[in-house]
């Protein structure tokens, strides 16, 4: 205990920190989470504003909204987040799909719904997520993209209050969000769900934190499992034991609940998020995840949708440990040994005898894995990359599908894709290479599974579970097709010099102790775009060398930095990872850019 006088606080410094003027809040959706109220940045006056731009789509978007919820909480009578929603799927760009993205997600601030990149776009932004630090006199102070800039934010905030403060600029009190009036349904936004031996059928529901076990009849409510155990869990799978594993997503965890006593016990992950660099095998329960969004059984180990690192792993329940199992963590198409295999947000399983099928959300690709030789090969039937998406039936090679979240092996070999952003149940035929479509007039269907019959299908967004009978004859739809509406940067052939703006935040500096603290990965699609410059180094910059025969197409950039405490008084100092990827569409014309900045943290001067 101290008994001594406290010395006066000295008064904050003045700030030299870049200021922009920020641009207007504009979107044709309007708002949402303020009652009917039509938000402007002059509404914002005197609070700090941190824009969030999201997409509902996107992992690592929900692991900034879980970011961002002890901040909101702690500062809530100075800060005003704002999610301003930027859709990249047509199906984004529906209203009602957002005003249920912000209630699955437990969104509890403002949401700018901007169907068509307006705000996006007067922001400057090249990345989902990306959040932008306004002041409270309306300059915009800061840009980080990506996931780890929590601290960061902390930090700016507490430094923006104590400066406002003195100048008298900064407002107090309650902030604009209004919550929703919350809808009694037996299930809200359930994701995954599994036939037991009973007949009866587990439902992940994912919004309310809980499994439901329902009747044969896919409606009347057996019981409620889970009372803080999950946090928004999603993929389910019957073990040989006859428990199941649970995917307890925002938890980073698998859990096992014994069906008979209703026990759950978690056997994987710290409950902690992975992060480059940490240990990618090992002791089950010594090893971080990162957003394990399905489950299942297959040959003796327990395959792992991991959406948040674009990775599949394994559990092996005779060791009890974990490993990658495929991918590399870099997001995008590329099929081939499993350790080089590229994918984007894996979020379904089915395990075929020879054959596990993966719905890979993000490339909108229906895609397996197969033993090949003493390792595992990847393989696609449908789908072409990050861009390319729609509803087109025929050949594989030439069939889309949107953001489907769940993969279900029938019977006579084929499988049922729940094509989720299309509303619709397809079907691939390995011996045909055909794909149709088995139903449509769904909503936002996440899963499915078959009983007897019939294929039960868990509409999320309808809150239900729909029986269906399966067709013989196909269901006639017509074909669309469609790409991203990003615009592509244009950039000019020859020399393109790439530079990851970061700035370490205040008090902190890049963590050198270990080696370097930075690390930049670049490729491009098709990989002939880029002549020179790919592959991975340690300095965020980089120069490229473009092909001018190659008219446009992806780059692909993986950038990292690490920083610590800056006080020689502290022993063991915090560290922080910051980390984002961008995938870049680019159009490579004679009045293009020479530089390329990406923002990961810091203005870019």
């Amino acid at each position: 205990m101290n008994d001594s006088a406290p010395a006066p606080t000295p008064a904050p410094k003045p700030s030299r920190r870049a200021r922009v003027r920020a641009p207007e809040l504009i979107g044709k959706g309007g708002w949402l989470n303020t009652g009917g109220e039509q938000l402007t940045l002059a509404d914002l006056r005197g609070k700090i504003a941190i824009l969030d731009f999201w997409t509902f789509c996107c992992i690592n978007c929900l692991h900034v909204l879980d970011e961002l919820r002890e901040l909101e909480e702690k500062h809530r009578d100075t800060v005003v987040i704002v999610g301003v929603h930027s859709p990249k799927f047509v199906h984004e760009a529906e209203h009602q799909a957002v005003v249920d993205a912000v209630e699955r997600y437990e969104v509890k601030h403002p949401v700018l719904d901007d169907p068509e990149l307006a705000t996006w776009k007067q922001y400057a932004v090249r990345a989902w997520p990306t959040l932008v630090v306004i002041d409270p006199e309306g300059y915009v102070v800061a840009q980080h993209a990506g996931e780890g800039h929590a601290n960061a934010i902390r930090t700016l905030v507490e430094e923006l209050e104590a400066e406002h403060e003195a100048k008298g600029t900064l407002r107090r009190g309650d902030g604009p969000y209004v919550p929703p009036e919350p809808v009694a349904t037996d299930l809200r936004f359930p994701g995954k769900a599994v036939l037991l031996p009973s007949g009866n059928v587990l439902v992940s529901d994912t919004t309310r934190h809980q499994l439901v076990e329902l009747a044969a009849d896919g409606e009347s409510v057996v019981r409620r499992i889970g009372d803080g155990e999950f946090r928004e869990p999603q993929g389910l799978a019957l073990l040989p034991d006859g428990s199941v594993v649970v995917a307890d997503t925002v938890n980073h965890a698998l859990q096992r609940l014994d069906l008979a006593t209703g026990a759950v016990e978690r056997i994987a992950g710290t409950g902690s998020q992975w992060w480059q660099g940490s240990p990618t095998a090992g002791p089950a329960l010594d090893v971080d995840l990162s957003s394990p969004w399905d489950v299942a059984w297959w040959q003796g180990k327990v395959w792992i949708a991991m959406a948040g690192v674009h990775q599949l792993w394994t559990y092996d329940p005779e060791t009890k440990t974990v490993a990658v199992a495929a991918g590399t963590t870099n997001e995008g198409l590329v099929d081939g040994p499993a350790a080089e295999a590229w994918f984007a947000q894996p979020s379904g399983l089915a395990a075929a005898e020879d054959r596990l099928w993966v719905a890979d959300s993000e490339t909108s690709a229906l895609r397996w894995v197969e033993k090949d030789g003493d390792g595992y090969a990847v393989r696609t039937a449908v789908g072409t990359g990050l861009f390319d998406f729609g509803h087109r039936d025929g050949d594989a090679a030439q069939a889309l599908f949107q953001h489907p979240l769940g993969v279900t092996a029938l019977p006579d070999g084929s499988v049922a894709v729940s094509d989720t952003y299309n509303h619709a149940l397809r079907r691939y035929d390995p011996a045909t290479g055909d794909v149709t479509t088995l139903a449509t007039d769904l909503r936002e269907p996440s899963d499915a599974v078959q009983v007897g019959e019939d294929i039960v299908v868990v509409e999320s967004a309808r809150h239900r579970l729909t029986r269906l009978r399966l067709p013989e004859e196909a269901v006639q739809v017509e074909s669309v097709a469609h790409r991203t509406q990003r615009e592509a940067t244009e950039v000019a052939p020859g020399r393109l010099r790439l530079d990851v703006v970061f700035q370490a935040p205040t008090g902190q500096k890049l963590d050198e102790r270990y080696g370097p603290s930075t690390r930049l990965l670049v490729s491009s699609t098709p990989p002939e775009l880029l002549l020179s410059g790919e592959g991975a180094a340690t300095d965020l910059f980089r120069e490229l060398e473009l092909n001018p025969e190659v008219a446009e197409g992806v780059l692909h950039v993986s950038a990292m930095a690490a920083s610590c405490d800056d006080a020689p008084d502290i022993e063991y100092p915090a560290c922080h990872v910051h980390q984002q990827d961008w995938g870049v569409p680019v159009k490579v014309t004679p009045q293009g850019v020479s530089r390329l900045p990406l923002i990961l943290a810091g203005m870019d001067g």
